[in-house]
């Protein structure tokens, strides 16, 4: 083991959260930033010796480095074995059920999620604990507190290992196992839903196009939509991982899988299209000629999960992040099943999903999942669509109308507004908090203010408090405005402003969103000031 000297401490930057560190991929590269990052968590992690590490990322420029470095700092830390994707590669649901499946300590994820790759694009690390899950709060603040005064760590010097060659190799007589990063998961795939009635669905003419965006989930979708399903070849298209994406974006929305929209759109679109990010969490759907907003499609899969095989029982509860829009609130109403509205953040699901309150969950930001593993998943979110397909023998868009005309329709957009000043955002936010008291005597725009707060989180589960999580006004005919701040950029701060109207059963269903909304988004704009404080006189990207 060799101990090497720490000469800065250059966290005091940026508390690392439940989503991981994301950085532009030249702050990584700084003289020992890796290493202060994974020594100060492997410090803040009692119980470790012996124990098994799982690592593996998204394919981003630099993850092949950070891997062969956390390789050997396991090792001169204790560990006992490390389990490595082939190639570097594991999704971020693939690797929560690795953990789960195989029992181990905990596992480090290098993925910047949706963010752009390449040598001047972002790169991230996160740890997810013995559950499959982010790390909690206690763990990430014990990892931000070491990082400010630790001064050494610890490390190996030995070779890189091969990480394209499956099996067991040494490093400092730690075992380092190289696997094969989608069969288990597809083998959990095939536990959850009825591969044979998917199967018969695609030897029937049924066409499907998938969009990997040249990134992690292009091996899962190939093995599993072609391979295992039967799909046609060249299904899954962009289905090699690309350091850089290809040059793409990889955030499954209207603007950055475009031309999947507008193939959908077209003539010639196929029966379903599909799209998921940059380390496989989230997901994009689209019908022939209609695209199923997240929100709505946390919904739908709530309402029809009970058609795969793994849900036959019915569900528990659902839970959704506040932003979310209250379409999912409708569905478990009416099954009288537990409703959780959370914070933003996968961590808050998974305190429901081990004490067992909830089965489904979903957050608007494309990202939806179950008690299967403990992150969101996009590719299994596409597989239960496929699946209800199968089963009701309707498309998309009959699936979504005959959804509205049992629940009722939200109209659902995100506002981004993205690389903003961030003292110009904060300013933004603390004013607008302060002005949340007066709001409900006034009105707004005519409309009456039934709600008008700073959305706080009481945990059910471990009674902690989450607060100052978001702006909501809410009115009397239930619609909604909320105001948020992102964390998941890495330049400046993303304005994220959540616009919602509701109609009931009885309703048309056939406006336009943005037409839907107009009234509100005129709202948002004056009561916030979003022009005159930004600078900005328009979103920079609207799903």
């Amino acid at each position: 083991m060799t101990v090497k000297t720490i000469a800065t401490t250059p966290y005091d930057d940026q508390k690392p959260g439940t989503s991981g560190l994301r950085k532009r991929v030249t702050h990584f590269q700084q003289p020992n930033y890796v290493e202060n990052f994974i020594q100060s968590l492997f410090d803040s992690l009692p119980g470790k010796e012996n124990m098994t590490l799982v690592i593996g990322g998204d394919g981003r420029y630099f993850n092949d480095t950070v891997i062969q470095i956390a390789i050997r700092m396991a090792a001169a830390n204790g560990f006992g074995r490390v389990l490595v994707g082939q190639g570097g590669i594991l999704s971020t649901p693939g690797a929560s059920h690795i953990i789960r499946h195989y029992g181990a300590f905990g596992g480090l994820i290098l993925s910047a999620s949706h963010n752009p790759g390449g040598p001047d694009g972002d790169f991230g690390i996160k740890y997810n604990a013995a559950n499959g899950g982010p790390a909690p709060e206690r763990i990430t603040d014990a990892v931000h507190a070491r990082s400010l005064v630790i001064t050494e760590y610890k490390s190996v010097d030995t070779p890189d290992i091969d990480l394209t060659r499956k099996g067991i190799q040494s490093v400092a007589g730690m075992a380092v196992e190289v696997i094969d990063p989608v069969a288990d998961y597809a083998a959990l795939m095939e536990t959850l839903f009825d591969f044979d009635a998917i199967r018969e669905m695609f030897a029937s003419g049924f066409r499907m196009r998938f969009d990997a965006m040249h990134a992690v989930t292009g091996p899962y979708a190939k093995a599993i939509i072609e391979g295992h399903l039967g799909a046609g070849e060249g299904t899954v298209v962009n289905a090699v991982p690309l350091p850089d994406f290809g040059g793409g974006h990889p955030d499954p929305n209207l603007v950055h899988a475009k031309e999947l929209y507008d193939l959908m759109m077209g003539p010639d679109a196929p029966d379903f299209g599909a799209a998921s990010d940059g380390d496989g969490d989230r997901n994009l759907v689209i019908g022939r000629g209609r695209f199923v907003t997240p929100s709505d499609s946390l919904a739908i899969l709530a309402a029809n999960a009970h058609l795969a095989p793994g849900y036959a029982r019915g569900i528990v509860g659902i839970a959704r992040s506040m932003p979310t829009s209250a379409a999912a609130d409708r569905v478990a109403e009416k099954l009288g099943i537990e409703m959780h509205e959370t914070p933003t953040g996968w961590k808050f699901f998974g305190n429901l999903l081990d004490a067992g309150r909830v089965t489904i969950c979903g957050e608007e930001s494309a990202g939806t999942g179950s008690d299967h593993v403990r992150e969101k998943d996009g590719l299994w979110a596409v597989l239960l669509w496929l699946n209800i397909l199968a089963v009701r023998k309707q498309g998309v868009d009959e699936i979504v109308r005959e959804h509205w005309a049992r629940f009722g329709r939200n109209y659902y957009s995100r506002h981004d507004y993205e690389e903003i000043d961030s003292g110009a955002a904060n300013l933004l936010m603390d004013d607008l908090r302060a002005r949340l008291p007066s709001l409900p005597a006034s009105g707004l725009g005519g409309r009456e203010i039934v709600l008008a707060d700073d959305f706080a989180y009481h945990d059910p589960v471990d009674g902690s408090t989450s607060s100052a999580q978001g702006v909501r006004i809410g009115f009397a005919d239930g619609s909604r405005i909320v105001f948020r701040l992102s964390g998941t950029g890495t330049v400046g701060a993303t304005l994220r402003v959540y616009l919602e109207r509701y109609e009931a059963p009885d309703g048309a269903h056939d406006r336009d969103t943005q037409d839907a909304l107009a009234d509100l988004i005129a709202l948002a704009d004056s009561v916030a000031e979003i022009g005159a404080r930004t600078g900005r006189d328009a979103p920079t990207v609207i799903t």
